[in-house]
């Protein structure tokens, strides 16, 4: 079957603002240090960037279904089927006319290609000859979308993933998803492990994408929201603004989804800062010690699988999605929750928009050591591709120039 891969990436991110460790220093300094700095293998990688669903279709018989698929407010019609996968991308499938978004990019979020882990585990060997060593894995989290951003559970990866859809929802249902003792590998965690494994023999880093700045509303908490309003034991995980009042016939019920969509409830931090004219970083923290003991403990489920001490078996970093959007003393703490499991960690903040679509934020607090070890590159991006394509702002070669000065200044010589 044909590979669609969603990137070939060399250097996709980009290590800014950490000191190196200097000579003669003691033993606390020195890990003081190591705490602080990005970790040797990270500077050279040869980074490849997967969406499994679009990789490649390993195994038809887990391909999503629509009970798969249903969330809020979505609508997917009976004659939806899986996408053929040497469909020619600009074919409208047979649904689309039944599709009440009317723009093509709308449609095709319902798009289904089947890729699966079997998929990218059919592909290490090339992934290999390739001279690949750093995967990063777009979101594996159970979730209806394509995107796999609306989580419904943080802790496994999708059902659809892996070589048993069902078998793996019956697992779930069956753990407390705040008691880490009760949880599982279902088939699909099991694969991923697999992959994780295989990749490793090779020499090939894993980074996994995770957003604990917002949930899905098929999430086990939001959901138990919904039903129970201000009863639910989870009302005060997200930002809610109004419970439903049952005594009239209105819904009330509102609440802060991520830049306004509501298919992205987001978590309740201790101070409410409004993103929506401009985003800067702050300070603060989770409301909640419950929110993030969950997410710790998901995180640390893939830094080391099987708990034994050793993370040799887990994913080698995260890549953290709109990470500005979160409080640094959050982040403070994650990062410490992070090397403590494995001090060869990676962390990759999404730290991008300032005031869209012009102005870029100042990566500068999340790099002091304490928080990430680098941000995402857009701003190395945005300038290759306003030069190499074609595009309504292109740059000139000496503007070009300039641009690639004026970010090479930025960084710490220490690490370039």
């Amino acid at each position: 079957m044909k590979v669609l891969s969603t990137f070939f990436i060399i250097g996709l991110f980009l290590l800014i603002g950490c000191q190196p460790a200097t000579e003669n220093t003691t033993t606390d300094q020195a890990t003081d240090d190591a705490f602080k700095k990005p970790p040797e293998w990270a500077k050279d990688v040869v980074w490849y960037q997967i969406m499994v669903e679009r990789f490649r279709n390993g195994d038809p018989s887990n391909d999503p279904t629509i009970p798969d698929m249903e969330r809020d407010n979505i609508f997917i019609p009976p004659t939806w089927t899986v996408t053929s996968w040497t469909q020619d991308w600009y074919q409208p499938d047979p649904y689309f006319s039944e599709l009440k978004d009317g723009t093509f990019d709308g449609k095709v979020q319902q798009r289904r290609y089947g890729g699966d882990l079997q998929g990218v585990l059919d592909q290490i060997p090339y992934l290999d000859s390739l001279g690949v060593t750093a995967i990063y894995f777009n979101p594996l989290n159970d979730a209806p979308s394509l995107h796999k951003y609306d989580a419904q559970h943080w802790r496994h990866i999708d059902r659809t993933f892996g070589p048993e859809p069902q078998k793996d929802l019956e697992t779930i249902d069956k753990e407390t998803p705040l008691d880490p003792a009760t949880w599982q590998f279902t088939a699909a965690d099991q694969m991923f492990l697999e992959v994780i494994n295989e990749l490793h023999k090779r020499n090939i880093k894993v980074i996994l994408d995770y957003s604990w700045n917002h949930t899905g509303t098929k999430f086990w908490a939001w959901e138990d929201v919904v039903k129970n309003q201000e009863a639910s034991p989870y009302k005060d995980w997200y930002w809610v603004s109004k419970f439903d009042n049952p005594e009239t016939e209105t819904n009330e019920f509102d609440y802060r989804g991520w830049i306004g969509i509501k298919a992205l409830p987001e978590i309740k931090e201790t101070e409410f800062v409004d993103h929506s004219d401009r985003m800067v970083a702050y300070e603060g923290d989770l409301m909640l010690e419950e929110v993030k003991e969950h997410i710790f403990n998901v995180t640390k489920r893939w830094l080391d699988p099987n708990g034994d001490g050793n993370p040799d078996d887990g994913v080698d970093g995260f890549r953290l999605d709109v990470a500005a959007e979160l409080p640094l003393g959050f982040w403070r703490e994650y990062r410490k929750v992070v090397r403590d499991v494995n001090p060869q960690a990676y962390l990759v903040g999404e730290v991008w928009w300032e005031k869209w679509p012009d102005d870029l934020l100042d990566p500068a607090p999340y790099l002091q050591g304490d928080v990430f070890d680098a941000v995402m590159n857009y701003r190395w991006y945005r300038l290759s591709r306003q030069f190499f394509a074609a595009t309504p702002n292109p740059v000139a070669v000496t503007a070009f120039v300039d641009g690639l000065e004026q970010l090479g200044s930025h960084l710490n010589e220490a690490n370039n």
